[in-house]
């Protein structure tokens, strides 16, 4: 029972992996059970989310993997409040491990990979303990080391249940845990193997390291003239529209793209008025004098405040900067009040009224929970404000109903060694720092907010964007004569979450794949701002257009050109001289070039010249050599050999670093090769 004690001593710190790995004891059931429902059932079954490699994921399960995993979150996290940008990341990593999970199963299938029973056991209770367990907290002894008894005992109490109802209950989460551990750890081992195997594929023999050495130790001396491509004039080359197909066609590959489209939009804040600046001064005009004369402060403050008094103790250093010397005044004395004052951090109009001063109180303390069977729980040290978000903390994760004034004033009032008690839970007081100056203040604040009619007059002013102009130019024209920015956003897919960094603004991308090129949108109402966007462009084939990448290859075409031009304006030269002369260039020195070079002299990355130098032999003139940034004339002296002793091993082990990353690129590839339908954007 003690180990069920420490597990539950850690409480929420049990689930403490993020990441795709997470989704391990998630998707276990999910995926490892259904290929009969996905493939037979769910065969044509139009709520498809996405099909991997033959895998239908239907929209149950995707939406099952999806409130499993928000579930995970909230108990690593406590919290429950997430966030688009976390649903948005719980959503890819669900979709990422369905891809994951059936793109390595199929590579496991063709090699016949497997992990048995007794690898797992060893895995996770045996001798070769998995890092995945070795690494969780909850399996550490006091020392903050890995401890196996511990794992085992585990283990047993799972196997041996209970016939007390809360203690089952309590086992089942355990288990859980567990078995999402266990699954964790089978699909990362399986990973791991993969990995391995993929690393033995590729090795590097005794004349590839000989090569590897000879190209590095043994180079040539060079002198040479290059005429750089941006110091031709354009005008002197001319470039047809046949060159600019060709170059198409031979980088076709590279233009491959997924759906998407272009669109360019404005933005309309949601800001408050002059007006509405006004009111929230008026309003805290009207409040003053009450809050400046009752003897409920409290009561007024909580009732009309948007700061809560919750009579915490200022100190110098957490007191609002803008009461500092209000609240530590030499002579300041309880009733004092200031004027309204505007804070721009918070962006409310403020005054603040002291309720006790003349007082001293530690500014932290050291707390640790006293357990029964002497496994103490220590908690570290607290300021008043760390303390009351704990309480708050524990209050939302646990529901344990602490009151956070009691808390705090017994902590901070009592004397290091005693103890306090709150809802039969012992705390101890381990240390407390020395008492300093504090106050008691009460804010009285009304925040600036923005009024039905400023949000209508700006809604107003974005529709009229829309009803008056007909087309994307004129929408464009008509944002900047009104001052606002008109913003390019290019690429969107059908799974983009946002436009840029705006929350909300999905709703913008489900629109622009059902318009028509050119089309306006209406207002789109993005909670603090909104929307107006012209679709300029719909890119649905399967590679990009010529027109979209044009201007690269006309960039490319005028340089080929340009290399033409240069090789006939040097045709027929005989020395070096004679090509620096030609092209008005100085020769320049290259004093080693060796096939392992990845610049030549000072001319950059030019990987061609390197090549043409070296198959040049010893005192040779090339003929004109073109390279990425102009065209060269390279002269070789004699060879140049550095001293070095060969070891094949050694070079071996240099060499095989290269393959390192090769699994991970190997896996990249495999699931960029893979048959997959993704249709997430008709459930987003």
């Amino acid at each position: 029972m003690a180990s069920l004690q420490k597990i539950r001593n850690h409480g929420g710190l049990l689930i403490t992996v993020v990441g795709i790995a997470m989704l391990a004891f998630i998707l276990g059931d999910t995926l490892s059970n259904s290929s009969f429902i996905k493939n037979f059932i769910f065969g044509n079954d139009p709520e498809t989310v996405g099909i991997i490699e033959g895998n239908r994921v239907h929209i149950s399960e995707y939406e099952a993997a999806k409130d499993q995993l928000t579930e995970v979150y909230k108990m690593e996290y406590g919290r429950s409040d997430f966030d688009e940008d976390a649903y948005a990341q719980i959503r890819n990593q669900v979709w990422n491990a369905f891809v994951m999970d059936y793109t390595m199963r199929e590579q496991a299938d063709k090699v016949g990979l497997a992990i048995t029973q007794d690898e797992l056991t060893d895995l996770c209770t045996g001798n070769h303990i998995h890092q995945i367990i070795k690494g969780r907290r909850a399996f550490a002894d006091e020392n903050g080391q890995f401890n196996r008894e511990i794992v085992k005992n585990v283990v047993n109490m799972l196997a041996e249940g209970s016939s007390d109802p809360e203690q089952n209950a309590y086992l089942q989460r355990v288990g859980k845990y567990w078995n999402y551990l266990e699954t964790m750890v089978r699909m990362t081992y399986m990973q791991e193997k993969y990995n391995a195997l993929l690393q033995h594929l590729v090795a590097y023999n005794s004349l590839d390291a000989e090569y590897a050495f000879n190209g590095r130790q043994n180079g040539v001396s060079a002198e040479y003239v290059m005429q750089p491509y941006f110091m031709v004039p354009d005008s002197l080359v001319k470039v047809k529209e046949s060159d600019i197909k060709k170059l198409y066609n031979e980088h076709k590959e590279l233009y491959k793209q997924t759906p998407n489209r272009a669109i360019k939009y404005v933005v309309l804040n949601i800001v408050p008025s002059d007006a509405d600046y006004k009111d929230a001064q008026d309003q805290l005009v009207k409040l003053q004098n009450e809050f400046y004369t009752t003897e409920d402060v409290a009561e007024v403050v909580n009732a009309n405040s948007d700061i809560h008094y919750d009579g915490r103790d200022y100190s110098v250093e957490s007191v609002p900067a803008l009461f500092k010397e209000f609240a530590f005044a030499k002579g300041a004395k309880a009733g004092d009040h200031t004027d309204i004052l505007f804070d721009n951090e918070s962006q409310a109009f403020v005054t603040a009224r002291l309720v006790k001063v003349g007082y001293n109180m530690p500014d932290s303390v050291e707390l640790k929970v006293v357990m029964e069977n002497g496994e103490d729980q220590e908690l570290g040290w607290f300021t008043e404000d760390r303390l009351i978000n704990f309480i708050d903390e524990q209050n939302s994760r646990y529901y344990a109903g602490w009151p956070k004034e009691q808390f705090v004033e017994k902590a901070f009032t009592g004397k290091r060694g005693t103890s306090f008690d709150i809802n039969s839970i012992q705390f101890e007081i381990m240390d407390i720092s020395k008492a300093t100056p504090k106050v008691k203040m009460a804010i009285l604040a009304r925040e600036v907010s923005t009024s039905n009619n400023t949000t209508a007059a700006i809604y107003a002013k974005a529709r009229k964007l829309v009803v008056e102009n007909k087309t994307a130019e004129e929408f464009e024209a008509a944002a900047q004569e009104q001052g606002l920015a008109v913003i390019p956003q290019f690429n969107l897919e059908k799974t983009t979450e946002k436009i840029g960094q705006i929350k909300g603004s999905r709703a913008v991308v489900r629109w622009a794949f059902d318009a028509k090129e050119g089309a306006l949108s209406d207002v789109f109402d993005c909670g603090d701002l909104y929307i107006v966007a012209a679709l300029t462009e719909v890119n649905d084939g399967e590679y990009r257009s010529l027109e979209s990448v044009r201007a690269e290859l006309n960039a490319e075409a005028i340089n080929n050109a340009k290399a033409v031009y240069l090789t006939e304006k040097l045709a027929g030269i005989k020395t070096l001289e004679e090509a620096a002369e030609t092209l008005g260039q100085a020769i320049q020195t290259a004093n080693r070039v060796t096939l392992s070079d990845a610049r030549f002299g000072t001319s950059g990355m030019e990987p061609a010249v390197i090549g043409a130098t070296i198959a040049l032999g010893e005192n040779a003139l090339s003929e004109p050599i073109k390279g990425n940034t102009g065209v060269y004339v390279v002269k070789t002296g004699g060879n140049i050999n550095m001293p070095g002793e060969f070891n094949a091993d050694a070079e071996k082990g240099q060499m095989s670093m290269r393959l390192m990353y090769m699994p991970y690129q190997a896996m990249q590839l495999i699931q960029d090769e893979a048959d997959i339908t993704d249709n997430r954007a008709n459930f987003q």
